[in-house]
């Protein structure tokens, strides 16, 4: 007697500002990625049961932006710069909101040994053109959808404007009375309801590379599930390395790694 295998397809953040060049906060290589990605969708779509799509979703004003912050003299901190604890008790940057707060969040992220705090570019604004899904992977989800009469499903994250939000299932300090903030165990328990996990999207370094972290950290029973497509997915430039142990991690354990060109489903 056959038994069938139940598929899911997790996308991360194959949004705009990421994947088009126009992009504010673009990862060179992600316009290639959304083109493998689609292949597969249209290429295995009937053994798709389940099609995932994270959207990473952004206040202008938020911890991780520029306008958030400002220097001594009053200016407004620019993208890419390092924020530390001592540095902010220094004086050296300043939050214009939740000052308190703030440095009390830096310690925690510092403590747990996360990724160190970094202004980005305004990215992935609510309501914006560079929040939408990229129209390569949009038009895929579409076609699978009318084809198989499956709809996809929709995962908002990063929409608390008070913690960084990097991986899918969990922000990197959950804010106090912020469930969307909290590990999302209905979001890891529904990927465990499927006999394998394909996972792709942007950016390889911090919200692909934090997601499978958190896997490993609060779903260990679905590493032997999931399959990273390698091939669809790339870096913020010149932080390759951040996600390098984590995918060491990973396959050690057992998670799966292969390209587009690889996969059979």
């Amino acid at each position: 007697m056959m038994t069938t295998t139940k598929t899911a397809f997790l996308i991360i953040d194959a949004q705009y500002d990421f994947c088009n060049p126009k992009g504010t906060l673009y990862v060179p290589g992600a316009e290639k990625d959304v083109e493998r990605i689609a292949g597969l969708i249209a290429i295995y779509g009937e053994k798709i049961d389940g099609i995932f799509v994270t959207l990473d979703t952004h206040r202008v004003i938020d911890i991780a932006h520029p306008l958030f912050w400002e220097d001594p003299n009053g200016n407004t901190v620019a993208p890419f710069t390092l924020i530390t604890s001592s540095a902010v008790k220094a004086g050296k940057w300043i939050p214009r909101y939740h000052k308190e707060y703030v440095i009390q969040y830096l310690e925690t992220l510092e403590n747990q040994g996360e990724f160190k705090h970094f202004i980005w570019p305004e990215h992935c604004l609510a309501g914006s053109k560079g929040a939408s899904l990229d129209q390569t992977v949009m038009d895929a989800i579409l076609a699978w959808t009318h084809r198989t009469r499956r709809d996809y499903k929709a995962v908002a994250k990063g929409i608390n404007p008070l913690s960084e939000h990097f991986g899918v299932f969990k922000a990197q300090v959950p804010v106090v009375n912020a469930p969307e903030t909290e590990l999302d165990t209905n979001f890891l328990a529904e990927l465990e309801t499927f006999d394998q996990v394909f996972i792709a999207g942007e950016a390889r370094s911090h919200c692909v590379a934090t997601s499978i972290k958190q896997i490993i950290q609060y779903a260990p029973e679905l590493i032997p599930k999931v399959t990273v497509l390698t091939d669809c997915m790339s870096d913020v430039t010149n932080w390759g390395h951040l996600a390098d142990p984590i995918f060491e991690e990973a396959a050690q354990k057992g998670m799966i790694f292969l390209t587009s060109k690889e996969v059979r489903i």
